[in-house]
């Protein structure tokens, strides 16, 4: 049997660099509610340490004194998902070094295609159409999201769910991310990962991926991906 029978990808940071967007699309919503947070780059890795855009948001409240609860953080999360995919549409993003001959080689060898994201199904397909000009139904077979599991990544759930959904054991596919909550994640799930920090999480820990490459190009040809990592 080819191995792997599947690769499942991390969305933000390992598709494509969209963290920026992510972060503008926070700060336009803000500005739209009225609200006087502004994220800097700096302050915006920092939160990036926790998972999901409803946590990231609470956990800033949390961290300014001030009580989660008192804010529409849902709302506001809607907000920026909305003002990301406008941004998305927008144009300017693409793929990172290596996506694009990995999605078409898988294709072409019979590899299967998962997602496994904290992010919302709506920004995965928003990043389809910007990335590939096509459905997320039509790039990816499985889309595992963060609000259809209980805990987000570091938590395994996300890779479960995808793996559930591929009706794959883990040790029959590879798990693709840029950060240490993801290969944290991938692992917990039984998976092996290869790791390609991006722009918001170089420099942090690592945790020990099976394989860790400078872009995901150097992961070519996927034929040799069962000796890379074993």
């Amino acid at each position: 049997m080819i191995w792997p029978a599947a690769l499942i990808f991390d969305v933000d940071g390992t598709l494509a660099e969209t963290e920026q967007a992510h972060l503008q699309g926070f700060n336009l919503a803000f500005a739209a509610a009225g609200l006087d947070w502004r994220w800097s780059p700096e302050a915006y890795r920092a939160l990036l340490t926790t998972t999901g855009g409803k946590e990231r948001m609470a956990r800033y409240v949390r961290e300014q004194g001030g009580d989660p609860t008192a804010y529409p953080i849902a709302d506001l999360h809607r907000a920026k998902t909305r003002l990301f995919t406008e941004i998305v549409a927008g144009g300017g993003l693409q793929p990172r070094a290596g996506i694009r001959a990995i999605l078409a080689e898988a294709r072409r060898d019979g590899i299967r295609l998962a997602v496994a994201t904290t992010t919302s199904p709506e920004n995965v397909a928003a990043l389809c159409l910007a990335l590939f000009g096509a459905p997320m139904e039509t790039v990816f077979e499985v889309v595992a999201a963060g609000d259809m599991v209980a805990a987000k990544k570091p938590a395994p759930d996300v890779y479960l769910l995808a793996l559930e959904r591929l009706g794959l054991p883990a040790s029959a596919c590879l798990a693709l991310e840029d950060s240490r909550n993801g290969v944290l994640a991938a692992k917990g799930a039984g998976l092996k990962v290869a790791l390609s920090q991006s722009f918001f999480t170089r420099g942090e820990p690592t945790e020990s991926p099976d394989l860790q490459a400078a872009e995901f190009s150097e992961l070519l040809p996927l034929a040799r991906l069962s000796a890379a990592v074993s």
